[in-house]
């Protein structure tokens, strides 16, 4: 009866390595589904049109783009109020805004540069605060296309009962096919998207993001 289990458990523990195999080329093949629908989505983002107005606007900063685009949404005045989410220490608002003086001499007073947040996780608690301390109810949130869905979901943690209406602004890089290095940033992109799904945001945050 015991050199009958013997050969059993060996073919058991011999099928053990195909059966993590199988597991991990399932697990690549969901991942890379996913991408390319994270892909699609982040190449067809575009920002509502017409874009309704809002009580303040958040750009998490990243990249020149983002903070064009967002000075013209409050000189449009789709919202009273701007949020510069991400300023490092000892930054002023002309650091950020120097090929916008007429915009930001007309409404520096509307713009509030918040200095605490260095990550996605970061931007979502600062942008949380200041819009509580302005009672607000809405918010156009500006970011780049490709972080839009990580910069929501944590915006949507911190503030659930907001309304948030997405602004994507497509950087530089991302303009015409993706190449090698847009590749691998999507690709990271994707990855943090996925951990701070999964609920686990603060691991997203210890990672450092590339992008904020």
């Amino acid at each position: 009866m015991a050199n009958k289990r013997r050969p059993l458990f060996r073919r058991q523990r011999a099928g053990l390595p195909k059966l993590i195999l199988r597991l991990a080329l399932g697990l690549v093949g969901l991942w890379c589904a996913g991408f390319i629908l994270f892909l699609i989505a982040v190449l067809n983002a575009a920002p509502p049109n017409p874009l309704p107005p809002a009580d303040g606007i958040v750009v998490l900063t990243g990249g020149d783009d983002r903070i064009r685009a967002a000075l013209a949404l409050l000189a449009a005045r789709d919202a009273p109020l701007l949020l510069i989410s991400g300023a490092g220490r000892g930054t002023y608002l002309g650091d950020f805004t120097a090929d916008n003086t007429t915009a930001t001499t007309r409404y520096a007073a509307d713009i509030t540069l918040g200095h605490m947040a260095d990550t996605t996780h970061g931007n979502a608690l600062e942008a949380a605060m200041w819009a509580r301390a302005h009672h607000m109810k809405s918010l156009i949130v500006v970011t780049a296309d490709y972080h839009m869905p990580r910069a929501l979901l944590e915006l949507r943690h911190e503030m659930p009962a907001m309304k948030l209406i997405p602004n994507p602004v497509r950087p530089p890089a991302m303009r015409g096919l993706p190449g090698l290095a847009a590749l691998r940033l999507l690709a990271g992109e994707y990855t943090k998207y996925l951990v701070v799904r999964a609920g686990l945001g603060r691991l997203a945050a210890g990672l450092r993001d590339s992008e904020t």
